[in-house]
C-alpha cells in the first residue's frame, strides 16, 4: 500500500512545478517580468491554502474517504494544468496554476492520511517515503526541462498532466483504507478547536511552519540562483533544481527512518539545523564552480525536506484518530500560506543586493522550527 501511494504522489505532484519548470519559454512567450514568473508558482500556493482552507474548514477531509479526494483532486489539477497550453494571456495562466494549487490540496494531505492509516509504529518512515514521492514528482519537470532543451513547453506541461491523471487512477482502483485512521468520520464543526487543544499538536505545526518558511522559496529559486551564479542558462539551473529537490527524497526516506530509531522530534530539530546552516552559507558558494554549487543542492536539498514527513507524523501521532485528516490539512493549509511570503521576497531582495544574498533571510524559520522541536521533546 506504501509504494502504491507512493507513485501516485509522485504521478499526482508532478503538476506543481509544471510552469515553474518551464517559466523561461513562458516568459520569452508572454513576455513576464521577474515578478510575475514568481506568481508561477506563488499562485499554486495560494490555491493550495485555499483549498486546505476550505477542506480544513468544512471537515471534508475525515468526512470524504481520502482515496476519492485523491483521485478528484488529480483529476481537477490535471485538467487545469492542461488548459495553460491554450491559455491566451499571462493572467489567465495565473488564474490556472491556482486552480491547480487548489485542487492538490486534495492530493497531498489525503495521501499522507492514507499511509498513516497503514502505520502506527513505523509511522515516520512511512510519511517520509509519501514526502519524498511528493520532492520527487515535484522535481520531474525540472528533470524533463534539463534532459529535454528541444521540449515545448506545452509538451512538457501536458506531460504533467497525463501523469496525474495516471496517478487517479492509481489510488482509486488498488489503494485500500489502513486500519489506524478513520478512512471517514461523522461531521464535527468543533473539529479545528478540538485539532487545536493538543498542545503537541500545536508545537508540530509551529515546528512546520519554519520548516516550511525556508523550503519552497529555496525549490523556486534555486534554479535561478544556480544559472546566474555559474552564467550558465536555464537548462543548467533547472538541472541543479532537480539534483537539490530529488536529494531531498532521498532525504526524506532516510530520516524517516532514523525518526523511528531516534525520536520524530529529534531528527526534524537536526535536520531544521543543518538546513539553516545551509541558508545561511549559500552566500559563499554563487560564483563557484558547478560541482561545488552541486554539493551544496545535494546537501541542502536533503536536509531542507528531511523534517517535512516528521511533522506530519507528529500531528498524527498527537491528534485524536477521527481528527487527523482535518489537522494535516490545517497544517499544510497555513504552511503553504508562509511559503507564499518567503518566495515573493526573493525579488525585491535579490534586486536591492543581488542574488548571491538571495536565501540568507530564510535562516530564522527553521531555526524557530528547531525550538519547537526542542519543546515538544521536553513535553
Amino acid at each position: 500500500m506504501l509504494l502504491l501511494v507512493a507513485v501516485a504522489e509522485v504521478l499526482g505532484m508532478s503538476l506543481w512545478f509544471s510552469a515553474t519548470a518551464a517559466a523561461p519559454a513562458l516568459a520569452a512567450e508572454y513576455r513576464l517580468d521577474t515578478a510575475t514568473i514568481a506568481w508561477l508558482t506563488m499562485a499554486v500556493q495560494a490555491g493550495f491554502v485555499a483549498g486546505t482552507l476550505i477542506t480544513a474548514v468544512t471537515n471534508l477531509a475525515d468526512a470524504i474517504n481520502p482515496r476519492r479526494l485523491f483521485g478528484a483532486g488529480c483529476v481537477i489539477g490535471a485538467c487545469a494544468n492542461l488548459a495553460i497550453t491554450a491559455a491566451p494571456s499571462a493572467a489567465a495562466i495565473i488564474g490556472l496554476r491556482f486552480v491547480t494549487g487548489a485542487a492538490l490540496a486534495w492530493v497531498y494531505p489525503p495521501g499522507m492520511k492514507i499511509a498513516a492509516g497503514w502505520f502506527l509504529e513505523r509511522r515516520g518512515t512511512a510519511l517520509g517515503v509519501v514526502v519524498g514521492a511528493v520532492g520527487l514528482g515535484s522535481a520531474f519537470p525540472h528533470l524533463l526541462a534539463a534532459v529535454g532543451a528541444t521540449l515545448s513547453w506545452r509538451l512538457l506541461v501536458g506531460i504533467s498532466s497525463v501523469l496525474a491523471i495516471a496517478g487517479a487512477i492509481l489510488v482509486t482502483t488498488t489503494v485500500k483504507d489502513g486500519p489506524h485512521v478513520s478512512a471517514s468520520a461523522p461531521f464535527d464543526r468543533h473539529a479545528l478547536r478540538v485539532v487545536l487543544q493538543s498542545r503537541g499538536t500545536r508545537l508540530a505545526m509551529l515546528g512546520y511552519f519554519g520548516h516550511m518558511w525556508e523550503l519552497y522559496a529555496m525549490w523556486t529559486w534555486l534554479a535561478v540562483f544556480a544559472a546566474l551564479s555559474i552564467g550558465a542558462g536555464p537548462r543548467t539551473g533547472s538541472a541543479v533544481a532537480f539534483v537539490a529537490i530529488a536529494s531531498g527524497a532521498i532525504g526524506c526516506v532516510l530520516a524517516g527512518r532514523w525518526a523511528d530509531s531516534f525520536g520524530k522530534a529529534n531528527i526534524a530539530g537536526l535536520a531544521m539545523l543543518a538546513s539553516a546552516a545551509c541558508a545561511l552559507l549559500s552566500p559563499l558558494f554563487f560564483g563557484a564552480p558547478l560541482a561545488v554549487l552541486l554539493l551544496l543542492a545535494v546537501i541542502w536539498g536533503f536536509t531542507v525536506v528531511a523534517d517535512s514527513a516528521q511533522f506530519s507524523a507528529l500531528v498524527a501521532d498527537h491528534t485524536a484518530r477521527t481528527h487527523v485528516g482535518t489537522a494535516l490539512t490545517l497544517q499544510t493549509s497555513a504552511g503553504f500560506l508562509l511559503t507564499m511570503i518567503s518566495i515573493r521576497l526573493v525579488p525585491p531582495i535579490t534586486e536591492a543586493a543581488g542574488w548571491r544574498w538571495a536565501f540568507l533571510f530564510l535562516v530564522p524559520g527553521p531555526l524557530l522550527g528547531a525550538i519547537a522541536m526542542r519543546r515538544l521533546r521536553k513535553s
